[in-house]
């Protein structure tokens, strides 16, 4: 591996955010978690999950969408919901789900720089009820439009930087390592054998 290759490498796992993570729901497209791969780590996602319970589990992913953002990001698959949110929330204190409900808050009132998992749900059905009764609440992305909705690689991709927005702000992205040692020394090792 060049230097600067390990340069990069650095300074990657330097802005990884440990405390944030994106769930996906059923999502049927691969070419949506794709795309929702490549926000997560344009925005220092380190880990995602995706929850299938009614479709069958994606192994191959929209090359184009993700530009091969997979292969830095450490996806974690399930199939039972409750397995999930146990592993979710060992690592995570707030669940939102994007929920048009009568609870729900505007995306914006939520406070992302605590430990938060965001779950996206599929494209025609969104969030089940048996994954919402486990959230701390719902959430919406405020529009004015006619139709209402935003594909879920958009709407993924507007609250993520929306958590990127509130976390830089609090000094999230200093670039002072947020993973500990021995992840960040155990991800450089994996990533160094990766090709771009």
């Amino acid at each position: 591996m060049t230097p600067e290759r390990q340069e990069r490498i650095k300074n990657v796992l330097n802005y990884r955010q440990p405390d944030l993570t994106v769930v996906m729901e059923n999502v049927h497209d691969p070419h949506n978690i794709s795309a929702v791969m490549r926000t997560c780590d344009a925005v220092g996602i380190q880990e995602l999950y995706i929850l299938n319970t009614v479709i069958a589990r994606h192994d191959k992913f929209g090359k184009k969408s993700s530009a091969s953002a997979a292969g830095w990001l450490t996806i974690h698959h399930f199939d039972n919901t409750e397995a999930c949110i146990k592993a979710i929330r060992s690592k995570y204190s707030k669940i939102y789900a994007t929920h048009l409900g009568e609870q729900a808050h505007s995306l914006y009132e939520l406070n992302l720089t605590e430990p938060v998992a965001l779950v996206f749900g599929n494209e025609h059905a969104g969030v089940t009820a048996e994954c919402l009764q486990h959230c701390d609440g719902n959430f919406i992305i405020p529009q004015v439009g006619m139709v209402r909705s935003l594909n879920i690689s958009v709407a993924c991709a507007v609250s993520l930087y929306e958590a990127y927005r509130q976390r830089e702000k609090a000094g999230f992205y200093s670039g002072s390592p947020r993973l500990d040692a021995t992840r960040r020394a155990n991800l450089a090792s994996q990533w160094g054998m990766h090709e771009e």
